[in-house]
């Protein structure tokens, strides 16, 4: 045994440093050819020795083995509708074709409940558990994973598509990761308004926008430029997860009748606005009114008919049940007095 260790420092004798390890393996293999030689010259091979080689090969392999992930130290700005490569690769640059490269969503802070984007296992891709808005939208470099390169590919951004994600490459022996963030961007529509008729005294306005991410904020403004009060806008999302907003406002006569309804959109190192002017004609405001006043006295009266017809109907009801209680009597006073007089 000690013949055999002292073989090895002689032929490698910085083989069993830490530092120059790497270079320990390829030499590794040809100096066990050697001692094999050697020892076989010298003496029998004892169990001792085999299993001192035996851990020797399986910390070559071990070592062999180790990696580091590495990817972007800085978040990818994607506009939504685009392609992006999400940037993933292992050092030293050996294959990854039969290790498994698994890309999924964090979803923060509960990093419990991750989201499955993509998988490659056992030479081949995974789709069994992919998260359904992600379906043919996902792909890596077949021909680069042998020089350990796995990034993904993810097309056609969609809002979604917002967030943390995680490259994982798992060996039979290590793992390693690395996170990159992703920003979606999309510009939606323009504010469209629109008239709602009449409510709580004055006339309902309503702005709407479509297509944006991140969610933009919405406002009423006078002819002046004063901020109107309106009641909490109403937020939706799309199937792609782009953001609908709504905002509705009551408004009075004034002397112009012009509105604004505007929209801002904090982006990382910008703020994107946009306005809508939207004028109503006097006429048409009173219109509005005179139809509501119209309307509110057509109700008015239909239910004091309705009351007058009510009450008409109890009136007669009860003047028919009184004449037929009075005849009733009057006959069973007739009666008696036919038996009193028999």
């Amino acid at each position: 045994m000690l013949k055999l260790l002292s073989c090895l420092a002689v032929d490698t004798p910085d083989l069993f440093s830490l530092q120059s390890f790497p270079t320990g393996q390829r030499a590794l293999s040809q100096t066990l050819l050697n001692c094999d030689l050697r020892v076989s010259n010298q003496m029998m091979w004892t169990w001792t020795d085999c299993l001192c080689v035996n851990l020797l090969l399986l910390l070559q392999r071990a070592g062999s083995e180790k990696f580091e992930v590495l990817g972007l130290t800085h978040a990818i700005v994607a506009v939504a509708g685009d392609d992006i490569i999400l940037p993933c690769y292992i050092k030293p640059n050996i294959s990854v074709e039969d290790m498994r490269v698994d890309w999924f969503r964090v979803n923060l802070p509960d990093t419990q409940s991750n989201i499955r984007v993509h998988l490659y296992q056992d030479g081949r891709d995974k789709y069994h558990d992919q998260i359904p808005s992600y379906r043919g939208r996902t792909s890596l470099f077949k021909e680069e994973l042998k020089k350990g390169n796995t990034s993904l590919k993810l097309t056609r951004v969609q809002g979604t598509d917002d967030g943390h994600y995680k490259c994982l490459v798992e060996s039979k022996t290590h793992y390693d990761d690395s996170t990159i963030q992703v920003y979606v961007r999309a510009i939606g529509s323009k504010p469209e308004v629109s008239i709602e008729g009449q409510k709580e005294g004055g006339m309902a306005l309503l702005c709407v926008t479509k297509g944006w991410f991140p969610e933009p904020e919405l406002e009423w403004l006078d002819s002046e430029g004063v901020t109107l009060s309106a009641g909490p806008s109403e937020t939706d999302r799309d199937y792609e997860g782009f953001y609908v907003v709504k905002l509705k406002t009551i408004i009075k006569e004034t002397d112009i009748n012009r509105f604004t309804c505007r929209l801002r959109q904090r982006q990382q190192h910008e703020v994107i606005k946009m306005e809508t002017e939207f004028h109503i004609p006097s006429e048409l405001i009173l219109v509005h009114t005179e139809t509501w006043k119209v309307a509110l006295a057509v109700i008015v009266s239909l239910v004091i008919v309705l009351v007058a017809i009510s009450a008409f109907s109890v009136w007669w009801w009860k003047s028919l049940y009184n004449d037929y209680s009075h005849r009733k009597l009057i006959k069973g006073f007739i009666l008696l007095n036919v038996n009193v007089l028999q």
